[in-house]
């Protein structure tokens, strides 16, 4: 499998690296690290919690596509942006850029793409929840303890930390539960009566887009994989950032 992966990666002229058992590219040597996320089904949603995680629902993806390792960092959008809008700047290049509203994170993704000729985007709301649990069905993302995976109210030493830090899930991805919450494509429904089961981004009006994952000023219950929150596509909170999806090839 390793052999056919470095040589989809010679082909498609991708810088290829190996971490935490997963094979990981990125498109230049400052943009985002990816790791290809297999096809596949899940269970997407919680009943019996928050009504806005009801009805769990059969979804399936049924193209690969490749995922952010990490949280875009503050190194990665000032390579695209030229500039840094975190409001925990000092926090350094690793951390997770933060203060970017929905609409910046699009404009982001508009300059990557320019920069590698690839297609990049905002995941859809399930293709986020399908790469947190990553064929499991725990509590967080990579597992059943916040402590092990990721930054929360509880056991932060300073507001935002550098990326991959904690345990990474089973696909190789790194803080999808805490540290920061995480824009997606979708606009935000009050729960899931009619969403899409195929993975697509779940398009409405623009009032508010959602948001997952919970972020470093949250208590583990509300980090966990099934959370899901909405918030104006403009708004700027210093607990907001996002990672990026490429479609592949």
């Amino acid at each position: 499998m390793k052999s056919t992966v470095n040589f989809l990666a010679l082909i498609l002229g991708l810088q290829l690296v190996s971490i935490a058992n997963a094979e990981t590219f990125s498109d230049c040597p400052d943009c985002p690290e990816m790791v290809s996320i297999p096809a596949g089904s899940f269970d997407m949603g919680l009943n019996g919690t928050s009504p806005n995680e009801k009805p769990m629902h059969h979804v399936t993806i049924a193209q690969t596509f490749a995922m952010g390792k990490t949280e875009v960092t503050q190194a990665q959008w000032k390579a695209v942006m030229g500039s840094n809008p975190s409001y925990f700047a000092a926090c350094g290049d690793n951390c997770p850029v933060e203060m970017v509203s929905w609409d910046e994170a699009q404009d982001f993704i508009v300059k990557l793409n320019q920069k590698t000729g690839k297609q990049y985007r905002l995941p859809s709301e399930a293709e986020w929840e399908y790469a947190c649990r990553a064929g499991g069905n725990q509590q967080f993302c990579g597992g059943d303890s916040m402590d092990a995976v990721g930054w929360h109210s509880g056991n932060k030493t300073n507001p935002t930390h550098p990326v991959a830090g904690k345990q990474a899930n089973a696909f190789g991805l790194f803080d999808m539960s805490g540290n920061v919450s995480e824009w997606v494509a979708d606009s935000y429904h009050k729960d899931y009566t009619g969403a899409p089961v195929d993975g697509s981004a779940w398009q409405d009006d623009d009032k508010q887009r959602v948001l997952r994952g919970g972020s470093w000023n949250y208590p583990p219950l509300l980090t966990r994989a099934a959370i899901r929150f909405g918030d104006k596509p403009s708004n700027h909170f210093n607990s907001n950032g996002f990672r990026v999806l490429r479609v592949l090839p």
